[in-house]
């Protein structure tokens, strides 16, 4: 098992009485909120925590895009990775990811990873979206084309960090008489490609496909979701005629450890909370906008979003499995059986959410990476694969 430490970069700092006020903290929470020496403090904080990770023994670190929101200060995760790729010198650093089909030139984004995979030395992992669907309100670009915008600007990224010298493009949503990418990647033949989601099962099918085989990566969601989404990608590999290694999937979800399970709820409960109920609230038709995604995948990801209504508690949340939390025995107990039923190799623990604050976010980051994961990586190791079996 490998251990990535996620980080959102929220403003913590958000005047929530106030802010509640407006339904959602994404688009209609007018900037008036953000201030800038409290931003320009949480900056400094959030990259030292993830420049810790690389201390505390995490395989990578990692970073997202999101736009006019609260909930994640990374409009350009190329700007955090990039900072990160000086002051760190061993871990990976993964963009997770950058929304291709909100973006007029695919090739810049092309060229900017080549630039961190450069810089890093070939320590970079690059994550690929379509963007969450209040991306598409926030760039004025159609939903509709947010597939084939997607697939097309992929396949434009490939070529140019895989095709050398003077190439061409020239497609339906993008057009180049001159690829010709400075500099090239350090990663031959181009750095490792995730791809996380919701649970669309076109994302799935594309990235299972066997002249790909992308790690999927499972974002927040109840448990019993994971499974499914993560199962339906091995079946999706058996379908191609192919059998999934565990490397291919990981699991994005937010923990928290403390002493006592008592302790870990006590400190944790207010600052979840805030992050589900607050932070991450959205109406339905800002996540997914018709025609972001097909009838079948819209089900089943509205049917996912469906199980929680309204408020949650962390109680509730903990219960479904979508918030890992407790004394240090807990959180591995709890990984290790979540572990044993779907057997992915990446782990991406979100360990500041919210408004948890530094010396919180700090001790649980200590605990998890003492006393949590070089257990769980003994339990991971004395298992083979299920390609192997």
């Amino acid at each position: 098992m490998k251990f990535t430490l996620f980080h959102l970069m929220p403003y913590a700092d958000l005047d929530l009485e106030a802010a509640a006020n407006y339904a959602t903290s994404w688009l209609q929470t007018p900037n008036t909120f953000y201030d800038t020496e409290k931003g320009a403090a949480l900056y400094d904080r959030y990259l030292t925590e993830l420049e810790r990770g690389e201390d505390l023994g995490f395989d990578g670190i990692a970073v997202n895009e999101h736009h006019s929101t609260a909930y994640g200060m990374m409009p350009s995760p190329i700007v955090t990775a990039s900072a990160l790729a000086r002051r760190t010198k061993t871990v990976k650093i993964a963009i997770l990811g950058s929304a291709l089909p909100l973006r007029g030139h695919p090739l810049t984004l092309a060229e900017e990873h080549a630039m961190i995979d450069n810089i890093s030395r070939g320590r970079l992992i690059t994550g690929m979206v379509r963007g969450i669907g209040a991306e598409y309100h926030v760039w004025g670009v159609n939903p509709v084309f947010s597939h084939e915008r997607f697939h097309e600007a992929h396949d434009l990224i490939i070529q140019a960090w895989t095709e050398p010298g003077i190439t061409s493009w020239h497609g339906k949503h993008y057009n180049h008489e001159y690829v010709n990418l400075w500099p090239r990647p350090y990663q031959k033949p181009h750095p490792p490609i995730w791809i996380p989601s919701q649970g669309s099962r076109e994302t799935i099918e594309w990235a299972a496909h066997p002249k790909r085989k992308y790690v999927y990566l499972q974002t927040f969601s109840p448990i019993k979701s994971v499974q499914k989404y993560l199962k339906m990608y091995r079946d999706q590999c058996e379908k191609y005629g192919y059998v999934c290694d565990d490397k291919q999937l990981g699991w994005a979800v937010p923990i928290y450890v403390a002493e006592t399970d008592e302790i870990a709820r006590k400190e944790a409960k207010i600052h979840y909370e805030n992050f589900r109920n607050r932070f991450l609230k959205m109406p339905i038709e800002m996540l997914l906008p018709p025609g972001y995604s097909s009838i079948e995948s819209m089900k089943g990801v509205a049917a996912t979003k469906a199980q929680i209504v309204g408020d949650v508690t962390l109680e509730l949340c903990i219960d479904m499995g979508m918030f890992i939390c407790g004394s240090p025995e807990t959180v591995r107990q709890k990984l290790e059986s979540c572990w044993k039923d779907m057997r992915f190799e990446h782990l991406l623990s979100m360990l500041q959410f919210g408004t948890l604050p530094s010396d919180l976010t700090n001790k649980s980051m200590d605990l998890f990476a003492k006393e949590v994961m070089p257990k769980l990586r003994v339990a991971a190791a004395a298992t083979p694969s299920m390609a192997a079996e």
